[in-house]
C-alpha cells in the first residue's frame, strides 16, 4: 500500500474503528466500473460535451440521476415532450378514458423509432438567454383515441411483449441482444455481458420492466457488449 494512502487510511481508522467500522481503500473508478454499463456509456458521451465545450458553462443531468430523496432530477419524458422530441401521450390525451380509478402511467412515442428509443439526459446552458427560441411542439404521431387507448393499455399492462413501442412504424428496433439485457435484473447484467459472475440475488426487478424473467443468452456476446462500451458511440437508441 502507497504511504500516503496508508496514512490516510489509520487516521480514518482512528475515527471510526472504535464505534464497529471498518476501511478499504480504493480507487473511485473501480466502482464506476460496477455501474450500469448502459449508464456508464451515457455518461462518458454527455460528459464530452463539456469537454468540446470549455468556454460555456454545461450541466448535463442524466436521466438516472435523482436527489437524495430519491425523485429524479428531470422529468425525462416531460423534458422530450417540451423540446418537441418525442410526444408524451398521458391519461389526459385520451377523451372520456375506460380507466376508472386505475393508474396510467404516461408513454413518449418517437415520430421516427416509436417506443424503441430511450430519453438519456439534458444538458443545460446556464447563461444562455434566447428569449425568442420559438417552442416546438412534438409531432402528434398518434392522433387517434383509439389508438392512444391501445398504446396506453400496451405500456401500462402488457409491456413485457414490447408492441406498444410500435404505436408508430419505427425505422429500427431494438437487437435481440438489446431486447435481453433490458429484460435482464439490473443486478444481473454484468454477468449477461460476462462481465462478472452471476449474482445470487435474481429476484431483483429491472427499473425498465416491473416484473423479471430470465432471458436466453445472446449467442453473439462481443456484440452484446459492442452496443453498451464506452469506447464507442452508441446506436441511435441504446435505452430501454
Amino acid at each position: 500500500m502507497e504511504p500516503e494512502v496508508a496514512e490516510l487510511k489509520q487516521k480514518i481508522e482512528d475515527t471510526l474503528c472504535p464505534f464497529g467500522f471498518e476501511v478499504y481503500p480504493f480507487q473511485s473508478c473501480h466502482l464506476q466500473q460496477l455501474t450500469d454499463p448502459v449508464d456508464q456509456c451515457v455518461a462518458y458521451h454527455l460528459g464530452r460535451v463539456r469537454e468540446n465545450l470549455p468556454e460555456l458553462k454545461i450541466e448535463v443531468i442524466a436521466d438516472y440521476e435523482v436527489h437524495p430523496n430519491r425523485r429524479p432530477k428531470i422529468l425525462a419524458q416531460t423534458a422530450a415532450h417540451v423540446a418537441g422530441a418525442a410526444y408524451y401521450y398521458q391519461r389526459k390525451d385520451v377523451e372520456a378514458d375506460p380507466w376508472g380509478t386505475q393508474h396510467i402511467a404516461g408513454v413518449c412515442i418517437h415520430p421516427k423509432y416509436g417506443g424503441w428509443f430511450a430519453i438519456r439526459g439534458v444538458v443545460l446552458l446556464p447563461g444562455i438567454e434566447v428569449p425568442d427560441l420559438p417552442p416546438t411542439k412534438p409531432l402528434d404521431c398518434v392522433p387517434k383515441r383509439a389508438d392512444r387507448i391501445t398504446l396506453l393499455e400496451g405500456f401500462n399492462f402488457h409491456w413485457r411483449d414490447w408492441t406498444y413501442r410500435d404505436a408508430v412504424t419505427p425505422q429500427e428496433r431494438y437487437s435481440e441482444e438489446q431486447k435481453a439485457y433490458f429484460s435482464t435484473p439490473p443486478a444481473q447484467r454484468l454477468a449477461f455481458l460476462g462481465l462478472a459472475q452471476p449474482s445470487k440475488d435474481t429476484s431483483s426487478p429491472s427499473p425498465e420492466l416491473p416484473f423479471t424473467f430470465r432471458p436466453k443468452k445472446p449467442q453473439n456476446a462481443s456484440r452484446a457488449r459492442g452496443w453498451v462500451s464506452p469506447s464507442v458511440s452508441p446506436p441511435t437508441s441504446p435505452g430501454p
